[in-house]
């Protein structure tokens, strides 16, 4: 079992930058699992943001947040990140990090993802 918890959420300004943090606990490490950021915006489906592999030898974006956002993770601190530059009001959404054991699976619908977080909040101001 694996519990993700994440913080950095808040209030930015378009064009600001926020850092996304991913804290996983439990009996297994996340060096297992392949991590990812999803979103939902008010009104609209999740959505799939960005995704990292197992060793964090490669990384994947939706194309709405290419060159501007970008995932981390370090597994000696059970941690993912979520880099976020050049900010605008359409990235507001709660963002929810997610665990799975193929990252080829949590990038493609239906996205099939093992753990979920409860999300953390992030709104961008015009």
């Amino acid at each position: 079992q694996v519990q993700l918890v994440e913080s950095g959420g808040g209030l930015v300004q378009a064009g600001g930058s926020l850092r996304l943090s991913c804290a996983a606990s439990g009996r297994t490490f996340i060096s297992r699992y392949g991590m990812a950021w999803f979103r939902q915006a008010p009104g609209k489906e999740r959505e799939f943001v960005a995704a990292i592999t197992m060793s964090g030898g490669s990384t994947y974006s939706t194309d709405s947040v290419k060159g501007r956002f970008t995932i981390s993770r370090d597994n000696t601190k059970n941690t993912v990140y979520l880099q976020m530059n050049r900010t605008t009001p359409e990235d507001t959404a709660v963002y929810y990090c997610a665990a799975g054991s193929s990252v080829a699976r949590m990038i493609r619908p239906p996205h099939g993802v093992d753990y979920w977080g409860k999300g953390t909040l992030v709104t961008v101001s015009s």
